[in-house]
């Protein structure tokens, strides 16, 4: 019986230490010196040994049963301290930073567009996304049949129509804040004004959105010339697409500007010859140049339709997709204008 004590104790030793948790501590417990355990067995053995050997064994089982129950709670102690230092806060462990979105490049786009005009004076506006027919067509000069009009083209709000000024849209152009900027400022120039908001036509491709920005510009004082909305334009393409970029006016017809002009960038995608990488025309601009946007003198019936004399002023302006200018903006290369409202994150993460 002796040997078996001495078995059972070695045994028992090499059992808790290997214990990691409570729990398996607590089986080894259970094990040794539960009802049926190994130590309780020994002990209940005891009144039917040989007289001669029961002294001994008794005070061998006794110094055991106290030696491993001693070592049970000193391994006990062991574990909870462990646990608690794993789980205590360490001020000195470096923190993880949340992650944190970036500015969509829309709006980052709109912001340095803004910022190339600031630098010529104009002042930042914006007018209403949800607009009175009156200002988005007629006191542009826009007469009742004119196709912009059609419902075709421009959506049209299903609400009770205003007795001044008509039904309402929304807002096919930032040019429709011309006028309300004449009226703001009660009619009297210079003015300076770069309007940068959404707009909406019922149109979608690889160059149109449903609903897309613009950037309006105007600039109203006496003496404006062409020459002055050539030098503006140059200086904007000059610090916003670099200075390999080449930009040209074609006369074109706008009802709310007299003479009348369409801008081209050539191409980015392209560098301006019109064939793709795959020796293809090219998808983005067919022909090495892109449409900007419209640009002109400002129409004497706009001009009086804001309250200003078209005898003492005159006047630029010129309207512009954001999405379509930045995807001009040197080394991009986006193909594809929808691309710009891509929910992909592999995408959105370059910019």
């Amino acid at each position: 019986m002796l040997d078996l004590i001495q078995t059972l104790k070695n045994q028992a030793l090499h059992q808790i230490s290997a214990c990691h948790t409570n729990d398996e501590l607590e089986e080894v417990r259970v094990r040794y010196f539960g009802k049926k355990g190994e130590i309780t067995k020994l002990l209940k053995k005891l009144p039917i040994i040989n007289k001669s050997e029961r002294k001994i064994a008794g005070q061998n089982l006794n110094e055991i049963k106290d030696l491993l129950l001693k070592e049970i709670e000193r391994k006990k102690a062991d574990i909870e301290k462990e646990i608690y230092q794993n789980a205590r806060f360490d001020p000195t462990v470096p923190g993880i930073e949340p992650q944190i979105g970036n500015t969509h490049l829309i709006t980052c786009a709109i912001d340095e567009i803004y910022e190339v005009f600031a630098k010529l004076g104009f002042s930042r506006a914006r007018y209403p996304e949800v607009e009175y027919d009156w200002f988005a067509f007629e006191s542009l000069n826009m007469g009742k049949g004119h196709p912009a009009r059609d419902e075709w083209e421009t959506f049209f709000v299903d609400a009770p129509d205003d007795k001044k000024y008509g039904e309402i849209v929304l807002t096919p152009h930032t040019s429709s804040g011309q006028v309300r900027e004449m009226l703001r400022r009660n009619s009297t120039p210079p003015i300076r004004m770069i309007n940068i908001a959404k707009c909406y036509r019922r149109q979608i491709s690889i160059r149109h959105l449903v609903m897309f920005h613009q950037f309006e510009g105007l600039f109203i004082d006496k003496g404006i010339s062409i020459t002055h909305l050539k030098g503006t334009l140059d200086y904007f393409a000059k610090n916003f697409f670099g200075e390999k970029r080449k930009t040209r006016l074609r006369p074109f017809h706008f009802r709310f500007t007299e003479p009348s002009f369409e801008v081209d960038i050539s191409c980015g995608v392209c560098n301006g010859t019109g064939i793709d990488k795959e020796n293809s025309k090219c998808k983005l601009c067919k022909s090495g140049w892109l449409e900007l946007g419209g640009a002109g003198m400002v129409h004497p019936v706009v001009l009086k339709n804001g309250g200003i004399d078209p005898n003492k002023y005159t006047g630029f302006a010129f309207g512009w997709g954001v999405e379509r200018t930045f995807m001009m903006k040197a080394g991009l290369n986006i193909p594809d204008i929808r691309i710009l409202y891509s929910s992909d994150l592999n995408y959105l993460k370059q910019f």
